[in-house]
């Protein structure tokens, strides 16, 4: 069940990633911390071997060594963003920009205030 739960979450950063043109960083980190229950080294780590190719290599090795990479987690989420890219990349260009652009800045918006009143 954890493994379709990784991949929903994949699709969800590709879509949004997709849509937006945001990394993953900004929806894979958070929802590992606050819906997976993984420590912000553990998310950080794992949401760099999400990314790797060709981003965060060096990164995610040190993250690696330090035993802070869920590698199980990483090739679920890395499989749904890879096909949710694509579905949000399609939906963007069906989106006018003004209403784009108030859709991002509602995402960014939820997530900054997630992660300031979190615990």
């Amino acid at each position: 069940m954890a493994q379709i739960l990784y991949l929903i979450l994949g699709l969800a950063a590709g879509v949004l990633g997709g849509m937006f043109g945001i990394g993953g960083g900004a929806v894979i980190v958070p929802a590992l911390v606050f819906f997976f229950g993984l420590t912000q080294h553990q998310a950080q780590g794992t949401t760099l071997a999400v990314l790797v190719p060709p981003i965060g290599l060096l990164a995610a090795m040190r993250y690696y060594q330090s035993g802070n990479i869920k590698l199980s987690v990483a090739a679920f989420v890395c499989l749904g963003f890879f096909i949710g890219g694509l579905i949000g990349a399609h939906l963007a260009h069906y989106l006018s920009d003004p209403l784009l652009k108030r859709m991002f800045g509602i995402f960014m918006l939820f997530v900054s205030l997630q992660m300031i009143i979190s615990k």
